[in-house]
């Protein structure tokens, strides 16, 4: 599933506009054709609601089908929302009692789930015999907002570990040393990073498109911090910090990396990487199918640059959740259905051959490995297990709700040249208090 931390949600297909008129929703009945009869023959209806295109709409629907045949008293209806205001339809259904039973979670809205008190808590469902997942099948750093204390109120289905992909044909064209052989020297670092995207530059190419979103692997890339192990905002007191935003903001300054924000109307990211005009990029997993069906592109992943004695540092690992409506009528049913969903068996179904997206639950890596058109897949399978979901302890601006927006809006004013290092910092420490005294006064 593509994903992107704060920005996950895209615009879905006008296509989907009449699907979704169509669907309707509201919380599930559950009706027997004759009285008496026991709860297995009892015909139990749910609904779902999710984002996504068209063709990741067939993927969701490999889950329930799955599901549903195993349980075939059980009936599942799938509904479609546009990922444009995805939250506020969600909020608007919980606040009026017609929300779906089961439905997908943004991370930076997980946390107004979670305040609000509209989702269920699986924790304790997850210890019986009828749940298909146990918390110890996903890595402790892919919780996020969902795991609040001991309380479950969502599971990852999936995930999209950050790493970067380097266009293997223009390092080739031009001579330029690539990404992997500093790895394999053990010298991928900021200096080889500069080092590369000065001379894509210097060659005509684009070295490097960024976004506001990925600020934090390149704090934590340099042994810095925006939040301690607590929780507790550092970052305008942690000079690794300060020093990771001034580096990323140098290198934009000398053209050596462009802000994909910068960029014309309809040339992103993706565009120029495929056009061979751009030297690295930064994504999850969710650009391989489109880079893999470019018969004109040669590509493959690296880790992100460590400026620290470790190879390999923490990076953000976009995901969303899978939740279960408080209000819903058939919670058990519900909570059986979501940690099939995301279980090892559920991932499986709905990964295997689609590889847009990393199991977020152990035991199926083989789905990333077995990739053998791009050499070294298991950066992602690396990423996962180091990094953080938003809503981390420390990554935790994503609990504070409305936080992730604040905080991007600013990367993306420094971005554009906007405003200085120094008032960037200034100003997000200044959201991220507030902010946090709100959230803090609300619980």
């Amino acid at each position: 599933m593509k994903m992107k931390s704060n920005v996950i949600l895209r615009a879905v297909p006008a296509v989907l506009a009449g699907v979704i008129a169509l669907s309707g929703c509201g919380n599930s009945t559950s009706t027997s054709s004759e009285s008496g009869e026991n709860s297995s023959s009892k015909t139990v209806n749910l609904t779902m609601s999710a984002w996504g295109n068209p063709a990741e709409l067939k993927i969701y629907q490999k889950g329930i089908d799955a599901y549903t045949k195993e349980h075939p008293n059980v009936k599942i209806r799938l509904i479609p929302v546009a990922s444009d205001g995805y939250e506020q339809k969600l909020l608007t259904q919980l606040q009026g009692g017609n929300a779906p039973d089961v439905f997908y979670v943004g991370d930076a809205t997980m946390s107004k789930l979670v305040q609000n008190g509209s989702l269920a808590d699986l924790s304790e469902f997850m210890k019986t015999n009828d749940s298909y997942a146990k918390p110890d099948d996903y890595p402790d750093g892919l919780w996020g907002a969902a795991k609040d204390g001991d309380k479950i109120y969502g599971i990852t289905m999936d995930c999209n570990p950050l790493v970067m992909y380097y266009n293997k044909k223009i390092f080739k064209d031009l001579g330029i040393k690539t990404p992997q052989e500093y790895f394999d020297e053990g010298k991928w670092n900021w200096a080889a990073f500069d080092e590369v995207t000065k001379k894509l530059k210097d060659a005509g190419k684009q070295g490097y498109i960024g976004e506001t979103w990925t600020m934090d692997t390149w704090i934590w890339s340099n042994g810095g911090l925006s939040y301690d192990d607590q929780g507790n905002y550092v970052m305008d007191r942690n000079p690794k910090a300060r020093e990771a935003i001034k580096f990323v903001n140098d290198l934009r300054e000398k053209g050596q990396i462009k802000y994909a924000g910068s960029l014309p109307k309809g040339q992103g990211l993706d565009a120029m990487f495929m056009s061979n005009q751009v030297g690295i990029v930064a994504a999850g997993r969710w650009l391989t199918p489109m880079f893999s069906q470019m018969e004109n592109l040669e590509f493959d992943y690296i880790y992100w640059p460590s400026n620290t004695n470790n190879k390999m540092e923490p990076v953000q690992v976009p995901i969303a959740f899978f939740a279960v409506n408080k209000k819903s009528k058939e919670q058990e049913e519900a909570m059986k259905f979501v940690t099939f969903y995301v279980s090892k068996e559920g991932q499986k179904l709905r990964l295997a051959g689609n590889s847009s997206a990393v199991p977020s639950v152990s035991g199926i890596d083989d789905i990333v490995t077995s990739d053998k058109t791009i050499e070294h897949p298991e950066y992602f399978l690396d990423a996962r297990e180091k990094g953080y979901a938003n809503g981390s302890l420390k990554y935790f601006t994503g609990r504070i709700p409305g936080l992730s927006e604040r905080v991007n809006d600013q990367y993306d004013l420094l971005l554009l040249g906007k405003q200085d290092v120094e008032t960037t910092i200034k100003n997000i420490s200044q959201e991220t208090n507030k902010l946090t005294k709100d959230y803090k006064m609300g619980n």
